[in-house]
């Protein structure tokens, strides 16, 4: 087998087959044709969750698309081609763009663009002091808290969606469920896409597209430029939009760690370059208008499906978004997606990013019956399902803010002081 250098890839066997138990590493190869495939193969795979974020919040799809390809070379560029991932829209930014649709999407993109930024500096300080740093300030109950309340601060948006075209949300819904549930392989890994897919066709037979959706299609042009712009930056935006960071912290990390598991390579030395690699991606896409970015489960699954962790596949996937980017009658077909699709999609999604904080308390067996476990993640779920919306010093800030930082300020200081009083020495926060 030929050596090559961290920036070339070595042919995994004859580049045609892998053999049974074995997998094509990270800085390997098949042949390019089936190399191609497969990154064409991750593309469908962030399809329904990337485009998605932009479709919900308002975004320009093919900028936020343009960025997600621009996101992924820079990945693949800090971690020195050696950790696989394909950055897409993060589900995490869904509340808090959604939160501040009014204020227009110069201010939202400054919020972006701010939280890329603090990702960033976390990135360089986990590199230089290594991961005990989040373990000590974003303990797994904390962690877990944050990311539920962010998800489950949006279920009144699915409520209301759904209500709107209650019929076509269920037809939307049930296909979801049905391919999620039923399905195998890919057909289980794009059950939201083949969903909205069939959502989409069901209103368009039943007259339920908003009108004018298919002139819009029509006169898009093939090709052209994404829609660029310029961000705005206002305290409250900012301050409702960096607990989502928290989510892409708990996403990156989590990431290394299935591909080391799968590949058998420890990579705990690229976790923070990871964090710097996606809060750069964040950060740019949202100086120029687009969504911020986080690696993607659904690619992991691509990757597991086929044994092949090859990063010259995302490659071929990110210039692949790129040039989809210019082509904005995509753009405009996205767009038309009726609100009753978004109601049946969004009503899976955001209970997934729920439990995806109930997940990590489960896989860190966080102890329940300690008090300040038990209270403090009851308080912040609260704050953030109820949305409590509270103005200081003329600054408004809703549930997603409250909630988080609430339980960051808190949960150390009653655990500190559960210790101190007696009742808690030697209590078990985690199993």
């Amino acid at each position: 087998m030929l050596v090559t250098s961290t920036w070339g890839w070595t042919v995994h066997g004859d580049g045609r087959k892998i053999e049974p138990g074995a997998v094509v590493a990270p800085r390997e190869r098949l042949s390019w044709g089936r190399t191609i495939g497969i990154g064409m193969q991750h593309v469908v795979a962030m399809f329904g969750a990337t485009l998605l974020v932009p479709t919900l919040t308002g975004f320009p799809v093919n900028t936020t698309l343009l960025f997600s390809g621009l996101g992924t070379i820079f990945f693949l560029l800090i971690t020195r081609n050696r950790l696989p991932s394909y950055l897409g829209s993060s589900f995490a930014f869904i509340a808090p763009l959604t939160a501040t649709q009014a204020q227009g999407i110069s201010v939202q993109i400054g919020g972006v663009l701010v939280s890329g930024l603090v990702l960033m500096g976390i990135g360089f300080l986990v590199k230089a002091a290594g991961r005990r740093v989040i373990d000590a300030v974003m303990p797994p109950t904390v962690t877990g808290a944050i990311v539920a309340l962010i998800g489950l601060n949006l279920a009144p948006t699915a409520a209301s969606n759904y209500q709107a075209q209650p019929f076509v949300a269920t037809v939307t819904l049930m296909v979801i469920l049905l391919a999620t549930v039923a399905g195998r392989g890919m057909v289980a890994r794009l059950g939201i896409l083949i969903g909205v897919v069939v959502g989409w066709v069901f209103a368009a037979l039943t007259d339920n597209l908003a009108e004018g959706s298919v002139e819009a299609i029509s006169s898009a042009s093939w090709i052209g430029l994404p829609q660029f712009h310029t961000p705005e930056f206002q305290l409250s935006a900012i301050l409702v939009t960096l607990p989502v960071v928290i989510v892409l912290v708990a996403e990156n990390i989590g990431h290394v760690k299935a591909v080391s598991e799968m590949t058998g390579e420890n990579l705990d030395d690229l976790a923070g370059n990871a964090l710097i690699a996606d809060g750069l991606a964040t950060s740019v896409a949202g100086g120029f208008g687009g969504s911020g970015t986080t690696t993607y489960a659904e690619n992991i699954g691509v990757m597991a499906a086929t044994r092949v962790y090859s990063t010259a596949a995302y490659w071929v996937a990110a210039f692949t978004a790129i040039a989809l980017a210019f082509i904005p009658k995509f753009g405009a077909l996205i767009f038309t997606i009726p609100v009753g699709v978004l109601g049946g999609a969004t009503l899976v999604l955001y209970g997934l990013i729920g439990m995806l904080g109930i997940r990590i308390w489960q896989d860190n067996r966080v102890n329940f019956n300690n008090p300040v476990n038990l209270t403090m993640a009851a308080v912040a779920l609260v704050a953030g399902i109820g949305n409590l919306t509270l103005t200081i010093f003329g600054v408004t800030l809703e549930g997603i803010a409250w909630g988080s930082v609430g339980i960051i300020v808190l949960y150390p200081l009653m655990k500190k002081l559960y210790v101190t009083l007696g009742e808690g020495k030697g209590a078990k926060f985690y199993n």
